[in-house]
């Protein structure tokens, strides 16, 4: 029961992040946000590593460093498929794909066994996965093949992030967070500083590579998108680049404090019950949307978060 209260928690803040995250977006480019978001995760996990402690051991480091491979890849990917939607189907497809790779991992190679409850709560969960990724209003198209393959990878990333993170020892603590946060921060750094060395060569300022070019689809370290739920806002909100920079200072802290629960989650239970509570991120995103930003939560999103608190329940039974 507790691993799965924590794991919807961890959802939750998971979609804070993203919020926080998408905002940043609508100013700065997505790779600025992620990168600086990566580095003020990297901070507050090198904070708070004296406090919660973690042995460090080579096997450990490795996987943090693979985790934090995955969630480059997953990154990459999914604002691919987003970028050619149609959003409203291939952002579900992702949260799904995301939810069953490690279910299937845990209930076959990791050899998790689940009482009846359990598998009728792993499906109601991904039931309310879909509806509440959804995107209303969108016009529904028929998706091109190589975005349902990018967005099928995408959750396969994301997927492969949390069972990496499965395997991580007890008492490792944040250890593996830190090193695939480390990562992360690494390639993104480089990235945007190669685009700002590009940009003086060209006898532009290294900063004006910083500004938003595009759709603005959000971004987080560990893959995620915000899944435009901020697009048709009823309340408008002025962004600055310096509010910008701390949106996403923020989105990182709260990516990092989501990706500790998560981890909490999976030491205390089953990584097919924590797999699928974690993919229901984008209730947290839908949820700040309609208090700050007023914006109109759909009906069927509302199916989807109700259902997703009755999925917690059955699955915290189980």
């Amino acid at each position: 029961m507790l691993s799965a209260a924590i794991a919807l928690v961890g959802a939750v803040v998971y979609g804070s992040a993203d919020f926080f995250g998408g905002l940043a977006a609508r100013r700065l480019r997505s790779i600025v946000v992620t990168a600086l978001s990566a580095f003020a995760g990297l901070v507050a996990l090198a904070i708070a590593l004296p406090l919660m402690g973690g042995v460090w051991s080579t096997e450990d480091v490795l996987w943090g460093i693979l985790a934090g491979g995955f969630g480059i890849i997953a990154i990459a990917l999914l604002y691919a498929c987003l970028a050619i939607g149609p959003m409203s189907i291939l952002s579900p497809l992702t949260a799904v794909v995301s939810a069953v790779a490690p279910i299937v991992w845990g209930l076959t190679i990791g050899g998790e066994t689940l009482r009846p409850l359990g598998y009728a709560g792993l499906a109601v969960a991904l039931v309310a996965v879909v509806l509440v990724g959804f995107v209303p209003g969108e016009k529904v198209v028929r998706p091109q093949a190589r975005g349902v393959l990018m967005g099928v990878g995408a959750g396969l990333a994301i997927g492969a992030f949390l069972i990496v993170m499965d395997n991580t020892s007890a008492e490792s603590g944040i250890v593996p967070l830190l090193m695939s946060r480390a990562t992360s921060t690494v390639v993104t750094t480089l990235i945007v500083g190669t685009l700002m060395i590009v940009a003086l060569r060209r006898g532009r300022g290294a900063t004006s590579v910083w500004d938003v070019a595009g759709a603005p689809l959000g971004a987080t370290p560990s893959g995620r998108a915000d899944l435009e739920h901020i697009e048709t806002v009823s309340v408008p909100l002025a962004i600055t680049r310096m509010r910008a920079l701390w949106f996403a200072v923020v989105c990182g802290v709260l990516d990092a404090a989501a990706n500790a629960l998560m981890l909490v989650a999976l030491r205390l239970g089953d990584l097919s019950i924590v797999s699928a509570l974690t993919a229901l991120y984008p209730a947290g995103t839908i949820l700040l949307a309609a208090v700050v930003l007023r914006e109109r939560v759909a009906r069927v999103q509302w199916l989807g978060l109700a259902l997703a608190l009755v999925a917690g329940g059955m699955l915290g039974l189980a």
